[in-house]
């Protein structure tokens, strides 16, 4: 039964609480989610700019990394198209020119932040920047 009362409406009577209806939200402390169940991988594409002057076998040990740190956390790399080097639209470090990667993989959002911060404390890479591409 609801009362009005000159400040406003206020319900008198007992209230009617909700039976939960998933077996898992009967259980106590769960939430509707159990993120242990809940893994997302999803694809993401890199375009990768080192240094113009830096070495193939130094390029090589940079991706092998990258590949290193993806495969360690359940991903997988599914492809790597090397465009080699361009000039770039503006100067970056006084640098007009850069060899360029996409690196195109699968991963989960904590290990593409542990590859992003591999890569940005790597003195050879110039620019990165990660793509989640439409299906």
């Amino acid at each position: 039964m609801v009362v009005g009362i000159a400040r406003g409406w206020y319900r008198t009577g007992p209230r009617r609480r909700r039976a939960a209806t998933s077996p898992l939200l009967q259980q106590r402390g769960w939430g509707r989610l159990r993120p242990e169940e809940v893994i997302t991988i999803n694809r993401y594409e890199l375009m990768l700019i080192t240094h113009p002057a830096t070495e193939a076998e130094r390029q090589a040990e940079i991706l092998d990394r990258f590949r290193a740190t993806v495969e360690a956390g359940k991903g997988a790399i599914v492809g790597v198209d090397d465009w080699g080097k361009r000039k770039l639209a503006y100067e970056i470090k006084h640098e007009t020119e850069g060899v360029y990667t996409v690196v195109t993989f699968t991963a989960t959002p904590e290990t593409l932040a542990e590859a992003e911060r591999v890569l940005g404390i790597t003195d050879e890479v110039m620019r990165f920047m990660t793509t989640r591409p439409k299906a």
